[in-house]
């Protein structure tokens, strides 16, 4: 079940902009963000609104198979390459071949694996498992991962010179609960969508409900989000879902914030600036205060709240937080 709403909260527009922007070319992509936020959502925009858009979108993920399986899921294999390999096959980035990969929690791709794929990147020829034959291909890659890579590059865990050919252009996907404005059109969907695969009228949400969801932190995101819509509709009686079927869904965490009054009040827009108010104010607080004590310093302050420098200038971006003047930095 995917979730291609409009995108209501700023830092959403922004980025399905530079989506926009940047689908047209062949420009390798890396996504960044929490477990659930969307990111393969995102990457099937990016090639759905590609040249692309008509040749395959072939995923993998990194981190769900052993070394040997991944290798040859990737590149594929020549027949008697490896016990139980009784025929030839086309790995991955063959059968995708003018069209698009997705990798998938890419920062958990075996040192052996990644030299591999840096190969198949810089020289776009792909050499199965058992063969010396190299054969040519098309393919535009997308990566993404919650792992902040450039700390695996420093602690010797993924490889650098990959990590700048995966990273052409970087999109960082903000959690649910910097994006409070899109709960509610995001819930409606997800209820709407459950309820037609059930075969039932969607059922209502009420205001009860609806504060318990604004009021939760959303650790798993819309993962989370989704799958607490989906058992709210199971358990929902009599057309209507109350606080108790929203409760039972929910795991457990301390709410985030009171439920923003922008959800109750329909009248008028939220205009509240990024990191103003709830959990992203204690936030863009560390980060001011990080600033302080580095003197401006971008990367003695990364170093303070134990991010890497480019993810400091993204959220100085993202909390209207002046960068400091250069040879600060």
């Amino acid at each position: 079940m995917t979730h291609p709403i409009e995108p209501s909260s700023p830092a959403m527009r922004r980025l399905h902009q530079l989506v926009d922007r940047i689908a047209v070319g062949t420009i390798s992509v890396l996504i960044l963000g929490e477990t659930g936020v969307g990111k393969e959502v995102l990457a099937e925009a990016i090639h759905r609104r590609s040249p692309r858009a008509a040749a395959p979108l072939l995923r993998l993920n990194c981190a769900a198979l052993t070394e040997t399986l991944l290798e040859s899921e990737l590149l594929g294999h020549d027949k008697g390459a490896f016990t139980g390999a009784v025929q030839a096959k086309p790995g991955l980035l063959e059968s995708a071949d003018g069209g698009t990969v997705f990798l998938d929690e890419i920062g958990e791709l075996p040192p052996a694996t990644q030299v591999k794929l840096l190969r198949v990147i810089e020289s776009r020829e792909v050499l199965r498992v058992g063969s010396l034959r190299p054969r040519p291909i098309d393919v535009r890659f997308i990566a993404a991962t919650h792992r902040d890579l450039e700390a695996r590059i420093d602690a010797g865990l993924f490889r650098e010179d990959l990590y700048f050919r995966l990273n052409g252009v970087t999109l960082e996907i903000p959690p649910l609960r910097e994006r409070r404005d899109e709960l509610l059109p995001l819930a409606i969907q997800f209820i709407t969508a459950v309820a037609r695969s059930l075969g039932r009228p969607p059922p209502e949400l009420s205001r009860a409900a609806l504060d318990r969801l604004a009021a939760h932190a959303w650790p798993g995101n819309i993962r989370e989000l989704r799958n607490c819509i989906e058992r709210a509709v199971l358990l929902a009686e009599a057309g209507r879902i109350d606080t108790d079927h929203v409760a039972l869904s929910m795991r457990r965490t301390r709410p985030s914030s009171p439920p923003p009054q922008h959800l109750h009040d329909a009248s008028g827009p939220h205009t509240s600036a990024p990191g103003t108010s709830g959990p992203g104010a204690v936030e863009r607080q560390q980060i001011i205060a990080a600033l302080a004590r580095a003197a401006g310093n971008q990367k003695i302050a990364a170093q303070l709240l134990q991010i890497s420098r480019r993810t400091l200038v993204y959220k100085l971006d993202r909390f209207g937080i002046d960068r400091p003047r250069k040879g600060r930095s």
